[in-house]
């Protein structure tokens, strides 16, 4: 192997090229290497041989039907208390009116997730969710998170396995990943103490792939953690898909540091580099080897960056989301939103397979091959 500059890396190689489980030694010595085009080579290597060339997208709706909460989050620059002149809340009708605004000929996913309202009754959920369907019954719904259905739990009395059966009846599809954070206690404490646990989020996700529910998983990376427990938190994960087979993707986030007390403790007011993001989305691709896609989430680390992680591991991009408002809020410099036109040129432009997928990622429509064109990321704002 001409190309292998870290001989240390030549038994994690012959592992990758057989299809075979890397140890969570080997993980890090991935993450621990200077060797960043064995890097890339591994984790396209094992992307190529889920996908081929094909990237996937979705055309979607992001909608946060509140940003009142009252959990804290320390990292968070989203949620506001009752009363404050930024906060809003939508009734479930004016949920539905939202979508009617915003909707777009051919959206197929709708991906909600707010913060935790203090006073809202359980019944605000399930019905949120039914009027939804029956407004908009070819529109997927997407919503709440595992921080969120304990939530639903504690108002309702209910367990959380009872929330999803219920929210699954009402006409959910599936779950985002979000509420994950770090699973590691240490960093836990100070960025999400009063959030969902660790083993409880997984507990949630356990239960909602056991009702068929599909689910995402992510990881928010960039600020206290060590890059073990980076890695402990995708091994884990990596487990409970070994168990269940139900999670989709796995979406790294990268911290935003404008806005949040996280951030402003630290003295941090620098944004992650394009190398972390692509070292940290080549390690999950490769150490994930059970995960159907490693996400590249465009908002968090912008067009270009996304672009080029299509060569480091991605086989799926997120989607056009028409107004993003919890990454923003914390500082992303990414647009709102992003076109259909504009995500499949993005993934032309980068020589890949551009496939419009739905929330269950059956495959809509498939583009033709791009070619390295003219420079810059094609991505174009949505109107």
């Amino acid at each position: 192997m001409k190309w292998l500059r870290d001989q240390a890396l030549a038994h994690i190689v012959d592992k990758v090229e057989a299809g075979e489980r890397l140890s969570f030694d080997e993980g890090m010595r991935l993450y621990h290497t200077r060797d960043l085009n064995a890097l890339m080579r591994l984790a396209n290597m094992t992307k190529k041989r889920l996908h081929g060339d094909k990237v996937f997208f979705v055309h979607s709706m992001r909608l946060e039907f509140t940003n009142i909460c009252y959990v804290g989050c320390t990292f968070c620059a989203f949620a506001a208390h009752k009363g404050e002149e930024r906060a809003w809340d939508y009734s479930p009708g004016e949920v539905v009116e939202q979508v009617r605004r915003r909707y777009l000929p051919g959206i197929t996913e709708l991906h909600m997730s707010s913060g935790h309202h203090p006073n809202h009754k359980w019944d605000y959920y399930p019905e949120m969710v039914r009027g939804l369907r029956d407004a908009f019954p070819d529109v997927q719904v997407k919503a709440f998170t595992a921080a969120e259905i304990e939530h639903f739990a504690k108002i309702s009395k209910k367990s959380t396995l009872e929330v999803l059966r219920e929210l699954q009846a009402a006409g959910l599809a599936a779950l985002p990943g979000g509420g994950a954070e770090i699973f590691a206690d240490r960093v836990r404490r100070q960025v999400a103490k009063n959030k969902v646990k660790a083993d409880k989020w997984l507990q949630i996700h356990r239960e909602a792939h056991s009702l068929g529910l599909r689910t995402n998983a992510t990881m928010l990376y960039g600020h206290i953690e060590t890059l073990e427990e980076r890695l402990d938190h995708m091994h884990r994960l990596r487990d409970l898909q070994e168990e269940t087979g139900g999670f989709h993707a796995f979406i790294p986030l990268a911290f935003q540091p404008m806005g949040n007390s996280l951030a402003q403790n630290l003295g941090k007011t620098d944004f992650t580099t394009g190398l972390d993001d692509l070292r940290n989305l080549a390690v999950a691709r490769i150490y994930l080897d059970n995960f159907p896609h490693i996400k590249g989430y465009w908002v968090m680390i912008g067009s270009e960056v996304t672009q080029v992680s299509l060569d480091w591991g991605v086989s799926d991009i997120d989607g056009t989301i028409q107004e993003e408002h919890i990454a923003h809020a914390a500082g992303a410099t990414s647009p709102m939103a992003l076109s259909q036109a504009g995500m499949v040129k993005m993934i032309q432009h980068a020589g890949r397979v551009p496939v419009l997928r739905d929330a269950y990622y059956n495959e809509l429509e498939v583009f033709g091959r791009g070619g390295f064109g003219r420079a810059g990321s094609g991505a174009e704002a949505a109107d």
